[in-house]
Formats: C-alpha cells, sequence, structure tokens
C-alpha cells in the first residue's frame, strides 16, 4: 500500500497550510498531510512554509501580528483527526531564517505533539541532519524522516541508517529501482516530494516507495487505485 499525503493540504482549491486546506485534504480521503513548522519571537509554533508572511519575518513577529489564516501547529493538529501528519520543522540557515543550534524548537514541536495526543499519527521531518538526529535522541518511538536535496541519495541512506531515521525524503527525481531496493536492505521507507504529473506518480508506485507527497492528491490517489 502507498500512501499519499497532500503537500500543504489541499492546496488547489484553498490556501496552503491553512486549516482550509487542511479540513478539504481530509475530507478527500488522503491517508496524510504534510505541513510547514516555524517558531515566532514568542515562542508560538505556527504553520507557514516560507520564513516569512508578506513583509514580516516569523521568526522576529509575534504571533498576534501574523494574519489569521496562519494557524498554530494546535489548531492543524485539530483539523487533521482521521489522518497521519508530516511535521517538517522548517529550522534551516537560508535567507530570512533563523537557525537553532538548541534544539528547542524541535523539542516544543515534539512536546506540543505530545500533549495533542498526536503521538502515535505524526512524524517529523526536516532538510537538517542534526535536527532530526536530535528528534530521534529525544524520542526513539516519533518516525522520524531525513529531507534530501542536492546530494547523494545513496550515500544520505546509510547516515540515515546509522542514526536510526526511519526514512529518507528525496526529491522524486532522484530516486530509482536501485535506491529503493537499497532503502529496504537498510530497512528505511522511501517518501518522494513533489510528484504531481500522472507519469511520475506512475513510475514511483511502480518503485515502491512508501509515500507520495503531492499537490495533486487526487490524481495520486485515482493512480494508486485507493
Amino acid at each position: 500500500m502507498i500512501d499519499v499525503f497532500a503537500h500543504r493540504g489541499l492546496h488547489t482549491t484553498e490556501r496552503e497550510n491553512t486549516l482550509a486546506s487542511f479540513q478539504a485534504a481530509v475530507a478527500l480521503g488522503v491517508d496524510g498531510v504534510e505541513l510547514d513548522v516555524r517558531r515566532t519571537h514568542d515562542g508560538v509554533l505556527v504553520i507557514h512554509h516560507d520564513p516569512v508572511v508578506g513583509p514580516l519575518e516569523i521568526a522576529q513577529s509575534v504571533r498576534s501580528a501574523l494574519p489569521e489564516y496562519v494557524p498554530t501547529l494546535e489548531e492543524a493538529l485539530d483539523s487533521l483527526e482521521g489522518v497521519r501528519v508530516n511535521v517538517e520543522i522548517k529550522n534551516g540557515r537560508g535567507a530570512a531564517e533563523r537557525y537553532d543550534e538548541t534544539g528547542e524548537f524541535a523539542r516544543h514541536v515534539l512536546g506540543t505533539i505530545e500533549a495533542s495526543g498526536w503521538s502515535d499519527r505524526a512524524g517529523i521531518s526536516c532538510f537538517d541532519l542534526k535536527t532530526c538526529a536530535f528528534v530521534r535522541s529525544m524520542d526513539h518511538a516519533v518516525p522520524v524522516a531525513w529531507l534530501l536535496w542536492d546530494m547523494a541519495v545513496g550515500e544520505a541512506l546509510i547516515q540515515a541508517h546509522v542514526l536510526g531515521l526511519n526514512a529518507v525524503n528525496p526529491h522524486f527525481t532522484s530516486v530509482d529501482e536501485e535506491v529503493v531496493e537499497r532503502a529496504r536492505d537498510l530497512q528505511l521507507d522511501v517518501n518522494v516530494w513533489t510528484v504531481n504529473k500522472r507519469e511520475d506518480i506512475e513510475r514511483m508506485a511502480e518503485l515502491g516507495v512508501a509515500c507520495i507527497i503531492t499537490d495533486d492528491p487526487e490524481l495520486a490517489l485515482t493512480v494508486v487505485a485507493r
């Protein structure tokens, strides 16, 4: 069974990473939803992909200053009853990012997931390997996936295995039969993003990846004959 996760909710009809997009994805019948979490200056976990909302830098803004459509992590989880959630921790070093060296951001995310009763339905992903390793050290049960971009997947599989992670999440263009077989040997799932065209979804399904993360979950559900 190949899981279909709606990338930032169902944003073909709703604004991405909003409660409306999450509720629409649940109604569609997806297996799960991928969303992005950031932390405001006053320590509130909010859902947004980019480090800025209009002119506001999230890490330097208080929660009350952000638009109403930007939900908190707790609100997002409340809207996603019935599916699983891939919580991507946005802990990066790019422009307008505020990298957390201490692990407190990740600890806060894990604590919120536990307090919200989502420990058995939510997993963590991050492009930052140090953050993935920190999450694994804090919680040996939560599924942890290393998001990959612009690096050799074969090498990443070995690092993920050594660190005790559960999966790698590479861009679908870097995945072939050899990658999937090697991952199985290392007891790792391969969750691919962001797969939107029918022919690409079909190819990933034929390879037997664990999860397809997509901007078009309706199409993906049709392709995998759900």
